[in-house]
Order: structure tokens, then C-alpha cells, then sequence
């Protein structure tokens, strides 16, 4: 065992031992080679089963990042451009004034559509074409490009829409053709996972919230963030459902650290004889492509088009 790996297998074996987590993976890529692959604990309570490294997590907003790379490797195939209207891909989208909204927008949480209207279930959310009409059909929140604001479901609708209508193909299978296959992960990075694999999943709890720490998260009835989708979505319920497991929501992801690690390394390099995007384009992606005060949270924000997720590191809890 080397010494990083020593060391980051002693920082996750404590919390895990003082109860603070129950499981967890940890994983890192340095100039195209995996240098630390750590596990801890147990994936679940009712069975005990110990969490290993290619044990997939369902981890919400980690599928931004990675939806934001299929977008980018289609880019680098010439099958679509980041200043493409999405009215060109997707002509619906342009309604009540979004005409002008690019890919590039969708991309930087700049598109204007963070919202969806209240009284949508989660059993809608697996509804592929209705949430994109939805979408679609809704007045933006302000002109796309002007301001930046987090996008926490509809990013992956907005996202999915437009590499389905450019490849002709859903998100998920262009992940596994494009992204996943290529890096050796097809069995560890998924939007949609088969219900056959859902068996090696580790199982999703809510850790408990100190009473101090609730009355601080309690918010205004007229909150944005009330307004972002149901509010099921954060809870570990939502992430254990198998009919959110199976569908395409992909404002979150089914990962495993190391495979989002490996996705991340090829982004940046080589790993193993193979690149997803070119030096050329990693400059681009990595250029702060919209800032400002985030409309949903309040404090200012930069939008990396790679990744605007403060959920995509590759670290897995």
C-alpha cells in the first residue's frame, strides 16, 4: 500500500468508525493513473454488505458534471457547437422568448429555466418526454446568457434534450458508447441503470439533522429554491427508487468515485491510451464561461463549463 493511499485510508476509516458516516469510496487520478482507490464501511444497513470499490452510489448533482461531458466529447466529434441556438435542435425550446438560449447557456447554468411548476411528482420526473415539454413550454426566469442560476433538475433535462435530438440517441447510451465504454467504466458510470444492476447498488440513508442546524435551514415561503422541482428529490428515498434509478434524470448520476475520477483524468489527459477531449478544447471548457450573483443561492458564482456542480467531486458519500 502506498503512503497517499495509507493515508487517505485512515482519514475514511475514522469517520466511518465514529459514526458520522456509514459508507464510503475515494479515489484519485494523478497524470492518468489511479494512486488512491479506498473504501470503508458497509453499503447497507439490513444486510451489512461492505461497500467496494466498484459498488455504483446514486450521488444527485456528480451527474452534472458528467452529463456536461458527453456534451463535450459530442462537441469534440463536430456533432454539435457550444453557440448552437438549442431552437435548432430542439425548436420547442424556444418558447415565451428563449430563441436566443445556446448550448453554451445550457452548459453554464445561465439558460434561464431553473424552475418547474409546482405539483410535479417524482413519478413525472421519469417521464422523459413530459419534463421536456415542460421545460420546453416555460417562461425563463430571466433572458438566457444574462445571469447565472443553479439549474438543479432541469440542467439535466435541458442537457439530455440536447444531446438526444443532436445524436439521435438518449444520454444514457451515448455516456456508455462515447464516455463510458471507452474508459473501461460501462458498468460503473450510468444516468440510466438496468434494473438487473440495481442489486449492486449501496443503499442511500438520510443522516440525521441536528435540531440547531434545521431552524437554520428553514426557508420563505417564496423561496427559489423551493421552486426547483419536488422537494422528494434530496431526500435518500428519492436516490433508492427503482424507477429513478432506471430512468434519465441526469441532474444526478450513478457512479462509482473511481470511475468518475478515471472520467474527470481523461478529460484532463491520457488515461490508458485513451483522451476524451483535446488540449485545445480542455482550454476552452476550463474558461469561466458566465459569472455573477447565482439567482437561486444569492452569492456569486462562476460557471465552468466542464462542471458547474459543487456536487462533482470524486468523492462519494
Amino acid at each position: 500500500m502506498s503512503a497517499i493511499q495509507q493515508h487517505i485510508q485512515e482519514a475514511i476509516d475514522q469517520p466511518v468508525e465514529s459514526g458520522a458516516e456509514r459508507g464510503l469510496q475515494v479515489a484519485v487520478y494523478r497524470n492518468g493513473k489511479l494512486v488512491v482507490d479506498a473504501v470503508a464501511g458497509i453499503a447497507e444497513v439490513a444486510t451489512g454488505r461492505p461497500v467496494t470499490s466498484d459498488m455504483p452510489f446514486f450521488s444527485f448533482s456528480i451527474g452534472k458534471g458528467v452529463a456536461a461531458t458527453v456534451v463535450h466529447v459530442l462537441a469534440e466529434r463536430g456533432v454539435l457547437d457550444y453557440d448552437t441556438p438549442i431552437v435548432e435542435l430542439w425548436p420547442e425550446f424556444g418558447a415565451h422568448g428563449k430563441q436566443r438560449a445556446t448550448v453554451r447557456h445550457a452548459l453554464s447554468q445561465s439558460v434561464g429555466v431553473p424552475g418547474l411548476p409546482p405539483g410535479l411528482t417524482v413519478e413525472d420526473m421519469c417521464d422523459w418526454d413530459k419534463m421536456c415539454a415542460i421545460i420546453a413550454d416555460a417562461e425563463p426566469w430571466w433572458e438566457p446568457g444574462t445571469k447565472i442560476g443553479y439549474h438543479a433538475v432541469t440542467f439535466g433535462y435541458i442537457v439530455g434534450e440536447i444531446v438526444r435530438r443532436a445524436s439521435g440517441k438518449p444520454i444514457s447510451q451515448v455516456l456508455r458508447e462515447e464516455v463510458a465504454g471507452p474508459l473501461g467504466v460501462a458498468d460503473e458510470l450510468f444516468f440510466a441503470v438496468p434494473r438487473a444492476e440495481q442489486g449492486r447498488l449501496a443503499r442511500l440513508e438520510d443522516a440525521p439533522i441536528p435540531p440547531e442546524m434545521a431552524a437554520a435551514m428553514e426557508m420563505p415561503e417564496d423561496s427559489p429554491l423551493l421552486k426547483l422541482g419536488p422537494a422528494e428529490c434530496t431526500t435518500a428515498a428519492y436516490g433508492n427508487r427503482a424507477d429513478v434509478l432506471s430512468a434519465n434524470i441526469p441532474a444526478g448520476g450513478t457512479v462509482t468515485a473511481r470511475a468518475v475520477a478515471r472520467m474527470y483524468a481523461a478529460l484532463l489527459g491520457e488515461v490508458d491510451g485513451v483522451r476524451l477531449i483535446s488540449p485545445e478544447r480542455l482550454r476552452e471548457v476550463s474558461t469561466v464561461a458566465m459569472s455573477g450573483v447565482d439567482q437561486i443561492f444569492g452569492f456569486p458564482m462562476l460557471g465552468l463549463w466542464a462542471c458547474r456542480s459543487a456536487g462533482c467531486a470524486p468523492v462519494v458519500h
